[in-house]
């Protein structure tokens, strides 16, 4: 291609020069939200960066075969191996039946994403429909011998994989400090160390989604998602695996480990990472009820808001940032920018149709208003309020 590009890649921690496996296509696999809730900003952040990305690569000419994944199944909560599938609560408490929880927001994750201008996917593989994937790819692994079955559940064996791999080249952690922690949790009897994670869980009598195999009634991994259904779109080496900062442990230096102990081999040439909505320091996200809905900011809902964004302003406010770098101070600043600002024209300032992409537009547009000092682009300081004397805990 005429025009090079270079990536920081996390696995090496440096910035590379971008050479696709087989030019001129390029396959990118990032990973999706779990839909049982409806998106907020910290969600934005991801899909808003790699489409950028997913633009730019195509601009330049290359054929792209872009997956973003759905989780529906077997994202237990604490991203462990233990607690209750998080639709399946969600099911449960609503009493629904899990696919209407699955179907509901995701419908409303695709109005968000088109809403804020982000393109879709080439292909938006569901975890559900990818159990037989799944199951191949743990019988691989124990095969290889890198995974034991105890008690009707699958898990990897982290000690056994570290003697021949490098577990934790991703994540710099260190795997005797990992083997060493030991937690009393729900099943970790069943491990032979703490740090092993589940590749296939033997479904409770309660659990609403379960499927038959041969180690138990039960469902995937967290984990197992993204390793097959990567491969079965991408084939077993490809170029780009995104997602955000949060996901780098435990989730990508288990696909990491999966993929090698299956396949003999690395699958991801180039990882990428965008780094976190903050709130004082901490992750934006729904547990801790520091959150506001894409939706609430569109119409101005939440109680803390004093008046609607426009979809353009919240992406544009997502890209005033370095996608590796951290948005939000100790206190909670969002950006307050009138429509007429997110949507500033520069096609008569350029010459070249790169600067025809819609990110690019607002970028160039944030930096023509912070260098003429334009009063319509500000900042608000704001704390999350208690809601009757009790800790918000979200709408």
């Amino acid at each position: 291609m005429e025009h090079q590009l270079t990536i920081y890649n996390t696995l090496n921690r440096k910035k590379e020069l971008f050479v696709p496996l087989k030019e001129p296509h390029v396959g990118m696999y990032v990973c999706g939200p779990t839909v049982y809730g409806d998106a907020h900003l910290g969600h934005a952040r991801p899909a808003i960066t790699f489409d950028l990305l997913f633009r730019y690569l195509k601009h330049l000419g290359y054929k792209v075969r872009y997956v973003r994944n759905i989780t529906d199944v077997g994202h237990l909560e604490h991203d462990a191996d233990e607690g209750e599938d998080k639709i399946a609560k969600k099911a449960r408490l609503e009493q629904l039946e899990p696919m209407e929880v699955v179907q509901y927001y995701l419908t409303r994750y695709h109005h968000a994403m088109e809403a804020l201008n982000v393109l879709p996917p080439s292909i938006e593989p569901m975890a559900s429909g990818h159990i037989i994937e799944q199951m191949d790819f743990v019988q691989k692994i124990l095969d290889a011998g890198y995974a034991y079955v105890s008690e009707g559940s699958v898990y990897f064996d982290i000690e056994k994989y570290s003697k021949d791999h490098n577990y934790g080249k991703l994540s710099g952690r260190n795997v005797e400090e990992l083997l060493s922690t030991t937690r009393e949790l729900d099943g970790q009897s069943e491990k032979k160390n703490s740090a092993d994670f589940a590749l296939w869980k033997k479904a409770s009598p309660e659990h609403i989604m379960h499927w038959h195999s041969e180690w138990s009634e039960g469902f995937p991994g967290w984990h197992m998602e993204c390793s097959a259904m990567g491969t079965k779109y991408l084939g077993e080496e490809f170029d780009i695996h995104g997602g955000g900062m949060d996901l780098l442990f435990p989730h990508h230096e288990c696909e990491i480990a999966q993929s090698v102990a299956a396949l003999g081999k690395e699958t991801v040439h180039y990882w990428m990472h965008n780094n976190m909505i903050t709130i004082n320091g901490t992750k934006m996200g729904k547990s801790l009820g520091n959150f506001i809905t894409l939706d609430e900011f569109f119409n101005g809902s939440h109680p803390i808001l004093t008046q609607a964004y426009s979809a353009m302003t919240i992406r544009f406010f997502i890209l005033q940032a370095h996608y590796r770098s951290t948005v939000g101070q100790s206190e909670h600043i969002y950006l307050e920018s009138s429509s007429k600002s997110a949507c500033f024209n520069i096609e008569d300032q350029a010459n070249t149709p790169f600067f025809k992409l819609p990110c690019l537009q607002l970028l160039l547009a944030f930096q023509w208003y912070s260098q003429n000092g334009d009063d319509r682009l500000r900042f608000r300081r704001f704390q999350f309020p208690e809601r009757g004397g009790k800790k918000h805990n979200g709408p």
